[in-house]
């Protein structure tokens, strides 16, 4: 708890000085409290016996005597060797409801922080629908982008487009090469295409995508269509606009079904830039000069080149291999030209990956230092698996994101329905979709990212108690209250904005009053805690146990009664709907009004 922390720091300076404590480091070691009944800071004293000759519990316990419980720290405790601290309530009240906590946004609108961050996510080949595996790497990266613009970061978010290589040149031939029955006939043996998403394009391509992989596999023919493919790789990568246009028309139709699906999830871009940029401006060529020109260059006997990563530290695979023997590019090297454009353009660059791309990384990571460049900062996620193994779609072996989001929605409007009889057909859609699109993030989020897990339909719709529509309903009981209160004639604005003397109220606040108002202070001190560590699970647990402590509360303290109102408990629940509706948009959740 930060606020709290700038007033323990001084006391508990003079405290340890005088028992002959001079050592500085004990600031980095004070820390949020373990058990939360404990205290809001805690510092361990077990680094100190050895100095002191006394066990950490006797110095706990004399550090306890020596630090005055007055102004903002309400209550110290020595427990287990750690001496802890507890903000006192009416302080912490007065703190948060006169703004001292800031209320951030999670769509950019505050930027306070000077940062700017560029996060690259998604960045998925343009050959097929998302598939939930897929989607992990989406959900995660936007929900960054929001909990850096919600810190006060001014954030990119960006969407590297793989418009030349294999994948796409694949798509490519089998568009130009391959009839509507021609596919049906090579993939007898798969379910046919569903008809709910004939006119997505990502569907329906993905098929010509799917045949042509197969032919590559099976058909005798096979070797022709590789040097077809190969030739407009080729192409391709050494800049050839009619190539490239070529692949462009096959694949964006597929992104733009993608992009659609990823809308629903509220997950958008601020741009989109094509790898063949970097490769017909000129870029590429440039770095794989200055490569060639390494002291750790190297050429291989086919005259691909390489830089020897192992003479900088590299264990395992050391050879990072950055251009062909026919002169052409690699992905990585491509990679790097695109690394390097984008530091000139932030102050912080995060790159969102699959834990499959550790090597890929680290190869790339090496060469930019190699070149004077700094390392970039990777999320590196697990993959979520089916019962019976990972997604693929290059096996069909997939749940696609398309067909859970119907399911969620229709999953949610039986609840809706069941609840809310008296609400229309249009209120219901809109309710389910929100809910629906929120648990799925939700699910995902709330999970380590470097953690895998097995995708569970039943587990991904839970609407209970520990999900996103748990959430969402305690932030529509706030709104409802205040609802309540004006159409009772109570002026909630003026309320809100009063400035109540809160030193005169002689009643002790009821304890689940206390636990609401220290989980608001703590709220930013996770966020930024979540955004520094990468894990916004951390932040989706923080928002879980807000709308947890609103719920109890709710549940003791009675805002409008016997149609009177208690305006401290008013302005509480007000300002904790602001700090449940930010945060939920910092998770991707939609606030309702009702549900």
């Amino acid at each position: 708890m930060k606020i709290l922390r700038e007033h323990v720091e001084p006391v508990l300076s003079n405290a340890l000085e005088s028992i002959g404590i001079n050592n500085p480091n004990w600031e980095s070691m004070l820390a949020p409290s373990r058990e939360h009944s404990q205290g809001d800071l805690s510092l361990p004293c077990f680094p100190f016996a050895k100095q002191l000759g006394k066990s950490p519990n006797d110095i706990a316990e004399e550090l306890s005597k020596l630090v005055e419980t007055s102004g903002a720290i309400g209550q110290v405790n020595a427990i287990g060797g750690y001496l802890n601290f507890k903000a006192e309530s009416k302080w912490l009240a007065k703190q948060l409801l006169s703004g001292k906590v800031r209320v951030g946004d999670a769509f950019g609108a505050k930027p306070d922080t000077g940062r700017q961050v560029l996060i690259e996510h998604t960045s998925a080949n343009p050959n097929g629908p998302f598939h939930v595996g897929r989607a992990r790497n989406a959900i995660l990266g936007d929900t960054l982008v929001r909990l850096h613009r919600l810190l006060g970061n001014e954030v990119r978010a960006e969407y590297y487009v793989d418009d030349m290589g294999k994948q796409v040149g694949v798509l490519a031939w089998a568009l130009d090469n391959l009839s509507d029955q021609d596919v049906e006939n090579i993939l007898e043996d798969k379910d046919s295409a569903s008809t709910k998403w004939a006119n997505k394009a990502d569907h329906t391509r993905v098929r010509w995508y799917q045949a042509a992989q197969k032919l590559r596999k099976e058909d005798s023919k096979s070797e022709k269509m590789e040097q077809e493919i190969g030739k407009l790789v080729h192409a391709s990568e050494h800049g050839d606009e009619a190539v490239l246009q070529q692949f462009h028309d096959s694949f964006q139709p597929v992104l733009d079904g993608m992009l659609e699906t990823l809308g629903r999830l509220g997950i958008e871009f601020d741009q989109f830039t094509n790898e063949s940029m970097f490769v017909t401006n000129g870029d590429v060529a440039k770095l794989t000069q200055t490569l060639s020109e390494l002291d750790i260059h190297g050429v291989a006997d086919n005259g691909a080149e390489f830089l020897d990563l192992g003479a900088r530290g590299m264990k395992g695979k050391t050879e990072f291999f950055f251009k062909r023997g026919d002169g052409s590019s690699l992905y990585a090297t491509r990679d790097i030209a695109y690394h390097i454009w984008k530091w000139k353009q932030c102050d912080d660059l995060i790159n969102i990956l699959g834990e499959d791309h550790k090597l890929q990384s680290k190869q790339v990571g090496m060469t930019l230092q190699e070149l004077g460049h700094k390392v970039p900062e990777v999320l590196f996620y697990s993959f979520i698996k089916l019962p019976e193994g990972k997604m693929s779609t290059r096996r069909g072996n997939v749940v696609f994101m398309d067909d859970l989001l119907e399911e969620a929605k229709e999953h949610a409007s039986k609840i809706v329905r069941d609840l809310r009889s008296e609400y229309s057909e249009q209120e219901v859609s809109h309710i389910a979709e929100s809910v629906g699109r929120s648990a799925i993030r939700f699910n995902i989020i709330k999970v380590s990212p470097d953690k895998g897990f097995t995708f569970r339909w039943e587990e991904a719709l839970a609407f209970e108690a520990g999900s996103a529509p748990f959430i969402m309903y305690s932030h529509t009981r706030a709104l409802s209250i205040a609802k309540k209160c004006s159409d009772n004639g109570i002026d909630v604005e003026a309320i809100s904005n009063k400035n109540l003397e809160l030193e005169t109220i002689d009643l002790e606040l009821p304890d689940s009053l206390i636990d609401l108002l220290r989980c608001m202070a703590i709220q930013n001190d996770i966020l930024e805690r979540s955004v520094k560590q990468c894990r916004p699970n951390l932040f989706a647990n923080q928002v879980l146990n807000l709308a947890t402590s609103f719920n109890g509360f709710y549940r003791d303290c009675k805002i409008f009664d016997d149609g009177k109102v208690n305006e401290l408990y008013l302005q509480i629940s007000q300002l904790a709907s602001q700090f449940l509706k930010t945060g939920m948009e910092g998770l991707g959740i939609i606030p309702l009004e009702r549900m």
